[in-house]
Parts: structure tokens; sequence; C-alpha cells
């Protein structure tokens, strides 16, 4: 079962304008898939996890490309660095728009190395997981309270949500009926750590690594402690940093920076730690049903955790710019997130309740405090429908978010 992804379209209207686009993003999150079911006939394909293609892009890059000629999709290109500078010759020589499509897993390195290369020549795109929007066939705009309005959507309960949490987002666990979750986490870890943990760096012993994992997940929603964190696997801070990287790297994680500026002496300054997809986050914390879960210490964590990243992946998804915040200061008053769109501050909070107060925005008023020009605020809940709580701040249900 093929669900559209929110991005095709995009990826077509960059196509009439670059010569090359890089989809980047974890794997299995559908990369190829989106290149393939927008591949005309006359576009050839080659994947690097083929050795044989491998070896040629890597040791004679020149032939790859008379083998392989525009239009091309390369997938899995990080694994062949030297195919860059010749395709920026073939892109200068012929002048033509969406020569060369590529996909690859290690987004950070990859971009470091494709940018320089290609710079202005090559429009680089992140993919995650399914959004909600995407597992629920709507078109999925980015997420603003402004824009929203009220339409027929099913209301999303405590166990309807918290059973989503749990589903994650990968493609293969929607598409693949009765699909093994614990066998297709476990498989995924595995597949990770031989293959991109390897290929990053060296890691010397994959089961701290895992640990580490584990240790991570279970921080999801939480500030990055990196001291905290060192001690509970037994490493050096210097490896954790350099593990959360990694994470980073591999498009496993994002940090959400805090937000501060002159007039925020009292403002924390680090960032809190999110992954991207709940469900693997869940594997990795032991928490294996929607009772589990939703009744656990962590149940306000992971629902942060979701809110935050489906919004993030709507403008990922829309190939938007998403310049998101927290604000928390050393007395503990907390915005969960700031959207900061167009000049304005919309703040968000996120709330596990059905029942939302007009004490739960008491929050947003420092954002004045802090000279920002504000937006309408929202309460993320569980409450049944799209309903104004006063004139600045709507209340939004979360099947809202996407």
């Amino acid at each position: 079962m093929y669900f559209t992804r929110t991005i095709s379209p995009k990826i077509e209207q960059i196509n009439a304008t670059f010569p090359v686009i890089l989809i980047t993003g974890p794997r299995q999150v559908g990369k190829t898939t989106v290149f393939e079911k927008l591949a005309d006939p006359n576009r050839k394909f080659v994947t690097l996890d083929d050795p044989n293609a491998r070896m040629l892009a890597q040791t004679d890059p020149a032939l790859f490309l008379q083998t392989y000629e525009p239009p091309v999709f390369i997938d899995e290109v990080q694994y062949a660095p030297q195919l860059f500078p010749y395709i920026k010759m073939a892109v200068d020589k012929q002048k033509k728009k969406g020569m060369f499509w590529l996909t690859g897993s290690q987004q950070f390195v990859l971009i470091k190395n494709i940018s320089e290369s290609l710079a202005g020549r090559v429009a680089i795109v992140e993919l995650q997981g399914f959004s909600q929007a995407e597992k629920n066939s709507r078109k999925g705009d980015i997420f603003l309270p402004s824009l929203l309005t009220p339409d027929k959507r099913e209301p999303h309960t405590v166990t309807t949500t918290y059973q989503t949490i749990l589903n994650g987002s990968f493609p293969e666990l929607h598409a693949t009926k009765n699909m093994d979750r614990t066998l297709f986490y476990a498989s995924y870890l595995k597949t990770y750590l031989e293959r991109d943990v390897r290929a990053l760096t060296q890691v010397g012993n994959e089961h701290a690594f895992l640990t580490f994992l584990k240790v991570a997940a279970a921080r999801t929603g939480q500030l990055l402690n990196y001291a905290d964190m060192a001690k509970n696997v037994g490493i050096s801070e210097s490896t954790v940093k350099s593990w959360i990287s990694i994470l980073l790297t591999s498009g496993l994680i994002f940090l959400l920076q805090p937000y501060y500026n002159n007039l925020t002496n009292r403002a924390v300054k680090t960032p809190k730690l999110h992954f991207f997809d709940t469900g693997l986050c869940a594997y990795l914390c032991g928490w294996n049903t929607v009772e589990t879960l939703s009744l656990g210490a962590m149940n306000g964590a992971f629902l942060e955790t979701y809110v935050v990243s489906e919004i993030l992946k709507s403008y990922m998804h829309n190939c938007q710019n998403a310049n998101f915040y927290f604000y928390r200061d050393k007395e503990k008053h907390e915005i969960d997130l700031l959207i900061e769109y167009d000049g304005l501050f919309y703040p968000i909070e996120i709330k596990r309740t059905a029942s939302p107060k007009e004490e739960d925005l008491r929050h947003f008023k420092l954002l004045e405090k802090l000279g920002l020009k504000t937006g309408k605020g929202a309460i993320i809940c569980l409450y049944e429908n799209l309903l104004p709580l006063n004139r600045e701040v709507i209340i939004a249900p979360i099947g809202y978010i996407g």
C-alpha cells in the first residue's frame, strides 16, 4: 500500500529549477520510494548498496557516470563522495534541470560534502517517516495556529493518541499488514548499528552504544544533560557528545533549541532532546503496550515529543525552514514550543488533558517581557473540537497537528 507523501509535489517543483536533488533522512523512511513514484521511464536507477556499483563509483567515478548517464537516480550516494566533483562537471557541461536524483542516510556528513562540491546546483530536502497527515491521506500543510480552520476529523482519545505514538511513523509498519512491531525495531537497530554507526565512527563497544541509545530514549522531551547520561552509561562526557552527534547525523533525534535574548538573563540555554520516531523511542524504553505507555511516568514526555516532531515534519515535508524553540527560565516557567514564522512568535502549550483552561496560558505573557511580537497561540490537547479559548489562543486537538 502506498501513502502519498506531502513532499512529492514539492520535489516536482524543485526538479524544474535545480539540476540535482538530494533527499536525506534516516533509513527506511521512504526516500527511495518517493523518487521511484515520481520517476519517468527514461531515468536510470542505481543503488550503491550494490557492492559492484559502489566499487565502480568509488574507484572510477568518471566511468560510473558514463555507465549511468543522466537523468539518473543514485540511491545511498553517501557511500561514494568521489562522485560529487564529477556530478558538478556533468551539470556545468550540460546545464539541464533534473539531471541527478540522489538519496542518502547520513545527512550531516553527506550535506557537508555535497554542499562543498555542488554549491548552488543542489536542492537538499529532508524526509522523515509518515506524518499524521500522510497517514490520514490529507494534504499536509505547515502547522501554524493562525492557519487552523475547523473540518471533519476523528477526535483523538487517550487510547488512540498513545496507540499512534506507540506505532511510530516508519512506512513499513503502516504499509505492511500484521507487521510485528518488536521484530521490525529489533531488525532496524541491528541494521543501524551495523551500517550507519560503523560507517560514521569507530564505536568500540556496540553494547555500550545500545545502552546509550536506551538512555537517550528515556530522556526524550528533557533537557540534554551530558554528565547525567555519561554516568548512566559508564562512558565519558566527550563520548556522549560524540554519540549524540551520531544520532543527529543519522536523523534519529533532533535538538530543540532554547530561546533567549539580551532580555532573558535567567533563561535556560540548554537544548531539549527529542526522538523523531516515538515508536522507536518507546521500543528502546521497553514500553510495549498502550496501557503502560499512557499510564507510565513518561506519558507527558512522549506526548510532547510526538507533537513537536509532527509539527516539525509538517515544515520539513513542505520544504520550509522550521525556526522552532522552547522557553524555560530558572524559575521553571516554560513554553513548550515557540514557532518563529514571518516575524512573529507563535506560542504552543502541549497538555495531556481534555479540559484546557486559561491557567494553562499563564506563561504566554512572558513573551511580552521578552519584547517579542506574537501571533496566535495554541493549546494542543485531547479536546474534541477546534475552538477559540480566547481572542489570542486557540484550542487545537491532537488531530489538527497534521
